[in-house]
């Protein structure tokens, strides 16, 4: 990513996180919401935002419908604060990589509470193997 398309991102993001925490007050807004991350096309035109939900599904529908009728007053106070000639278009999406880790986490950490307590521990060498099938 070039050094501008960074920056971008990384403004357009505290822009976002401010009017969540300090500006939105529509109560279909989850209090636990935090962007994850921003994505800038390459002409700089459009941002794609990515919310991140601390929540049920339920919640995160809702907060993303909340965050699209938003919209309008972040492109606005984006607008007013961006020093660029045309402001990008905001778009808001899911980012359930942080339920997917944590789901992720969990099941191995249930695999290794059933794992026999006499089982060796798995280093990832394959050489055993080879040598009883030879």
């Amino acid at each position: 990513m070039s050094h501008r398309k960074e920056r971008l991102a990384h403004f357009i993001r505290d822009v976002v996180s401010d009017a969540i925490a300090n500006r939105i007050a529509d109560p279909r807004v989850h209090p636990f919401t935090s962007v994850t991350r921003v994505d800038v096309s390459p002409d700089l035109r459009h941002a794609e935002v990515y919310l991140s939900v601390m929540g049920s599904e339920s919640d995160s529908r809702t907060t993303l419908r909340g965050m699209n009728s938003a919209r309008g007053m972040i492109q606005t106070r984006l607008a007013k604060q961006v020093k660029m000639r045309q402001c990008p278009l905001l778009r808001f999406e899911l980012d359930d990589s942080i339920k997917t880790a944590i789901n992720t986490i969990q099941q191995i950490d249930q695999l290794q509470q059933d794992r026999p307590a006499d089982a060796e521990p798995f280093d990832g060498d394959d050489d055993d193997t080879a040598e009883k099938s030879e």
